[in-house]
């Protein structure tokens, strides 16, 4: 395609365009060439269309742009961020908020399997995902394996754990971790921990997010 083609169609594409979304890939005028531009308009139309979020799309242009990635790569990575947002919807719900379909493409692209997402949803009765996706994306940054890092999140959400205390269990598990212990070690460990601490000593909670009968009292 000749420069000339280029130039009309990333001319066409943003005439074509809603104003909302023009002024969002607006924002990647003077900082892509025209191919990737063209390219990158397009994911970001169909994205719209499909009723995904568009801004992170552009912002992960934008990122490409300031590391200095070239246009293949740039139109990659905002493809594969469509295919994962796309993907988030699917499991969390069409009505779900931009931010918790962000986290839910971050942990997909880290590794953890959609499934995990419905169950994290599920746990949480429609209330936001965000701070519980977002743990299981940084676990398995950390090294903690995709599952391992899944099942320990949805198991405290079963157990009705708070959002700070779940920031909590990742600073721990990041702390026993660079202290030396096995990444999905310290997932396991401090999963007991947290049992612990809402059931009483010896109780455990069980990978696969079921919990043991609260204590009765006396």
């Amino acid at each position: 395609m000749s420069a000339r083609m280029l130039r009309g169609a990333a001319l066409l594409a943003a005439l074509v365009l809603p104003a909302g979304l023009r002024a969002q890939t607006g924002r990647l005028a003077g900082r892509l060439d025209e191919r990737t531009l063209a390219a990158v308009s397009a994911i970001v139309d169909s994205a719209r269309a499909a009723g995904l979020p568009v801004n992170p799309l552009v912002n992960k242009a934008l990122e490409g742009a300031s590391k200095g990635a070239d246009g293949v790569r740039i139109a990659a990575a905002v493809r594969a961020l469509s295919r994962n947002l796309a993907a988030a919807q699917a499991a969390l719900g069409r009505g779900s908020a931009e931010a918790d379909l962000v986290a839910g493409a971050a942990a997909l692209r880290a590794g953890v399997e959609p499934s995990f997402l419905d169950r994290i949803r599920a746990e949480l009765r429609g209330g936001p995902v965000v701070v519980s996706l977002a743990v299981m994306a940084d676990l398995v940054a950390n090294g903690v394996p995709p599952d391992t890092a899944a099942q320990a999140v949805v198991a405290l959400a079963r157990v009705g754990t708070r959002e700070a205390e779940l920031v909590a269990f990742r600073r721990d598990v990041e702390r026993d971790i660079a202290l030396g212990t096995p990444a999905g070690a310290a997932a396991s460990v401090r999963l007991s921990d947290a049992a612990r601490d809402v059931f009483g000593q010896g109780s455990a909670i069980t990978g696969d997010g079921r919990r043991p009968p609260r204590p009765r009292k006396p």
